[in-house]
């Protein structure tokens, strides 16, 4: 069965219009956040998680109540995605602070990666 949106989903949405064009589709049982195409976060059981790099991650172990957990042949496995902090929940400019830093974090996730140069020997003639 589908997930339906919740009132909260309809909360954190309104929420993070300044963002720009954000929208939300069905995702595990829960549903995606996207901001312009790029999926920056998610709500599972009326939880807001958003996505963490290592630019941002001592940021989100420092405020946020905890990562995004799941099991996985008997372990506990994280990903890169925390909770909102409970004060951006109830403070839309706040809330759209750490969004956009999880908006970010996506966006560096997803560009280029410097090339590593090889070292060539060089050509310059002796005299």
């Amino acid at each position: 069965m589908a997930a339906a949106r919740s009132e909260f989903l309809e909360m954190v949405l309104d929420q993070v219009e300044p963002l720009g064009r954000v929208s939300a589709r069905r995702f595990f049982g829960g549903h995606g956040l996207y901001c312009e195409g790029d999926f920056f976060a998610f709500v599972f059981d009326d939880v807001l998680y958003l996505k963490a790099d290592d630019l941002t991650r001592p940021e989100f172990e420092d405020w946020s109540p905890g990562q995004f957990t799941y099991r996985k042949l008997g372990k506990e496995q994280g990903i890169s995605y925390y909770e909102a902090p409970l004060d951006a929940l109830e403070d839309a400019d706040e809330l759209c602070v750490w969004a956009r830093k999880a908006v970010d974090a996506m966006r560096r996730s997803k560009a280029p990666k410097p090339r590593k140069t090889r070292k060539t020997p060089s050509t310059k003639k002796r005299s």
